[in-house]
């Protein structure tokens, strides 16, 4: 990085004048579908945010919720919420938002044979009613507290209209919201580019000073760099921590390190989804992979930052994230001896697979083979990963979730504990927890019930946590932009300097 960043000052590279406007900026991954309710994808909460509005905000420096595409809300009773509507607003293509793009959104993304990526992100809505133009009811299927969290966060409102034309497909192609963004060019995966939404609304997201921005998926962190030298990038998010240590020294960068809300964890199949003889059925084998991994260590020398060291299937945050359960140690000898107690003396082999952050993942198989377990190290797009997941399981894989960046248990543990597709643990007594947990409206009931949910994930090792995530944002000195500790990189933040 060092001999490229030095040849392209040798060579009189600068920086893309800001007079033009544009912000030229990075992703990683590629996104499978721009629709925020078929992407699962960090990059596609960061579109999200910036393309659709929800009908309530949260401050992410205050935590407050504000009105958005509603002006005021209140609990009619414990399953229905009534919501006041924000009138004068219109849709990037013109059409104009009411009680009916509420009513069609709700009631499509809650029918689940709809297809809906993340459940848990709508499930708990049962239907909307029209009151009049601007008065909407949802009903929920059940008490749930955490609506309003939920409501501020994945839930965008989509224009009825256009949705019921183009469907997730032509939304994808072609994405209309009521947000600060609009898209003007998609090519799947790999290019965005979004303007500014000259007709935005009131709202406390806060009007774009920046007029244009254009997004590229380039998958090699090196090409970023070498780009970010050129002046072709202006701004690179999630950069691994030993490049944005040496990005820090050289004064034309800005370099901003944040925490997340997105923990780092090894899932185990205690269900036997791959097998009965699958040896993570063995609670000895799950609790000697929890001793293997030098979590410590993990933190120290590859993530840095602000990250820490988590017990917990959740991130320590949120509602209900219980901390004082059982946590186990570095100690490979006891690894060793645990996994002979269970009948494998000599170790076994076993498929272990990741998506992300090969760096980490090699590191952590690393640490199980050290104590006898094998690994043929698989890595796969997030997309197929998360497609053979849910099909037909995984032995052992690295996996990481930020909860959509909302501040509840119900978005982590509920989501992975309750039966779905991407549960291998599928334990009735914690499913029956969390039930109540997320439909309690009692919080200190809530908090009861997610305590001992999560101390059982702990003491029987389903998961095996190991980290909370940092961001690494570098970008040049032309932009002026704080990030936000909760993962969402907010265009309408960012200004020229």
């Amino acid at each position: 990085m060092a001999a490229a960043a030095a040849a392209m000052i040798a060579a009189g590279a600068a920086h893309a004048n800001k007079a033009d406007g544009v912000l030229n900026a990075a992703f990683t991954k590629e996104l499978e579908n721009v629709d925020s309710y078929f992407n699962s994808s960090r990059e596609g909460v960061v579109l999200q945010r910036a393309i659709w509005d929800g009908l309530i905000y949260r401050d992410p420096a205050t935590n407050e919720y504000k009105g958005n595409l509603a002006t005021s809300w209140e609990w009619i009773d414990d399953t229905t919420l009534e919501f006041k509507l924000r009138e004068g607003v219109t849709f990037h293509n013109g059409e104009a938002f009411n009680a009916d793009d509420v009513v069609y959104t709700v009631n499509f993304v809650a029918d689940e044979k709809n297809g809906v990526k993340t459940q848990r992100n709508v499930n708990w809505m049962k239907s909307a009613e029209k009151i009049d133009d601007y008065t909407v009811r949802i009903h929920l299927k059940e008490a749930f507290p955490a609506a309003i969290e939920f409501l501020s966060g994945p839930v965008s409102m989509y224009p009825n209209e256009y949705y019921a034309e183009a469907g997730p497909s032509g939304m994808g192609l072609e994405p209309v919201g009521t947000g600060p963004y609009k898209v003007t060019k998609v090519v799947p995966g790999s290019h965005f580019v979004l303007e500014k939404n000259e007709n935005y609304h009131d709202s406390p997201k806060g009007q774009p000073e920046i007029a244009k921005v254009d997004i590229r998926t380039i998958p090699d962190v090196n090409t970023q760099i070498a780009e970010l030298f050129s002046g072709s990038l202006d701004l690179i998010w999630q950069t691994p921590a030993d490049q944005a240590e040496k990005l820090s020294t050289m004064e034309q960068f800005t370099v901003a390190n944040e925490s997340t809300m997105r923990i780092g964890y090894l899932t185990l199949d205690a269900a036997g989804r791959t097998g009965d003889d699958n040896p993570f059925t063995k609670l000895k084998v799950r609790q000697a992979v929890a001793h293997a991994i030098d979590r410590e260590a993990l933190v120290g020398a590859l993530l840095k930052g602000k990250s820490k060291v988590v017990s917990s299937a959740c991130f320590p945050s949120q509602f209900g994230c219980e901390q004082d359960l059982t946590s186990y140690e570095y100690d490979p000898e006891k690894a060793k001896a645990l996994l002979a107690e269970a009948g494998y003396p000599d170790g076994f082999s076993t498929d272990f697979y990741a998506y992300r952050d090969r760096d980490y993942a090699e590191a952590i198989s690393s640490f199980l083979n050290a104590v006898g377990i094998d690994t043929n190290f698989n890595m796969l797009q997030y997309s197929a990963l998360r497609e053979l997941r849910m099909k037909e399981g995984t032995p052992v894989s690295f996996q990481t979730w930020g909860s959509y960046s909302i501040n509840d248990t119900s978005a982590i543990t509920s989501q992975f504990f309750k039966f779905g597709s991407l549960d291998d643990a599928r334990d009735e007594e914690i499913r029956d927890w969390l039930n109540t947990a997320d439909s309690a409206t009692d919080p200190e009931v809530r908090k009861e019930n997610y305590s001992k949910a999560l101390k059982k994930i702990a003491d029987q090792a389903y998961w095996v946590p190991m980290f909370s995530y940092n961001t690494n944002y570098v970008y040049t000195k032309e932009i002026d932009y704080t990030p936000t500790p909760d993962e969402v990189l907010r265009f309408t933040t960012m200004s020229w300097n």
